[in-house]
């Protein structure tokens, strides 16, 4: 039995406090949090579905796109050069119907994910509160029936098989800056890693194991990843069990994601009682 990998942010949660997290071609940087951003020279506008998933796939670790509700994007304009998309964020449909009501107590119609929040590391510290707020603006303007959002925090840092980081801890430093209310830590559970640090979809194994819909575009994404091809004959179950037993997918114990929430119509919510608050 292969022993599961602990986690460790490899951060402490002083450096956290200090900087803010920035991303560009999919490596996370951080800026020094002192640091202070020229509004004059931004906006923050809706984006077209396209523009938002290029960039996204472009620049953040996963290489991934949610199933997005709305985007939105910081362009800045600097001197005597060209305006440039500088950040987006994507407020999407959560993974499952219960986390709306159990979160937000709301109809899961009434709530958001911000599943993507990704701005490059040109942008000083303090853009990500002000972007931030403005993308709630432009959010309840286009979906008024929206009337809270979730977010979550991976407090786990991603090491590619060559040991090279990824991804860093991130804890909800801007979220609390934002005022969002902590709604507690998710369940711990084991990760399987690809040799890249990505995380394999959970989603994509069970279509394999089981043989549903949708195992061919789960295999191709493994092989893409380098995977050893399925054997003749070998089930998507053992072809997953033989990835684990060589080391292509390595194990990692983790603790859950940090959950923080906000609510746009004004209502009230306390913080929940009884749980770790991230350090």
């Amino acid at each position: 039995m292969r022993a599961v990998k602990p986690y460790n942010s490899g951060m402490t949660s002083a450096a956290l406090m200090e900087n803010c997290l920035r991303w560009n071609r999919t490596r996370a940087s951080y800026r020094p949090a002192g640091e202070v951003f020229d509004t004059t020279r931004a906006e923050v506008v809706g984006l077209d579905e396209s523009d938002a998933k290029l960039f996204v796939k472009a620049h953040h670790y996963s290489g991934s796109y949610p199933a997005a509700r709305f985007r939105a994007g910081i362009v800045v304009k600097p001197p005597f050069a060209p305006a440039y998309l500088g950040g987006v964020a994507v407020f999407s449909v959560p993974m499952t119907q219960s986390v709306i009501p159990a979160t937000l107590a709301l109809a899961p119609a009434h709530g958001v994910e911000l599943g993507r929040f990704v701005l490059l590391d040109s942008l000083e510290a303090n853009a990500e509160t002000w972007f931030l707020g403005r993308a709630f603006r432009l959010l309840k303007r286009h979906l008024p029936e929206v009337k809270g959002v979730v977010a979550y925090c991976d407090p786990v840092e991603r090491r590619n098989a060559a040991g090279e980081l990824v991804k860093r801890s991130h804890t909800g430093t801007i979220y609390r800056a934002h005022n969002a209310i902590y709604r507690g830590q998710g369940k711990g559970r084991t990760l399987w890693l690809l040799p890249n640090g990505q995380v394999a979809s959970e989603r994509a194994l069970s279509k394999l194991r089981s043989g549903e819909c949708g195992t061919e575009y789960a295999a191709r994404q493994l092989l893409e990843q380098g995977a050893p091809a399925r054997l003749f004959a070998e089930s998507g179950a053992d072809w997953i069990e033989r990835l684990k037993n060589t080391g292509f997918l390595q194990p990692l114990a983790h603790p859950g994601n940090h959950r923080f929430v906000w609510r746009l119509d004004g209502a009230r919510l306390s913080p929940d009682s009884g749980t770790r608050r991230p350090e």
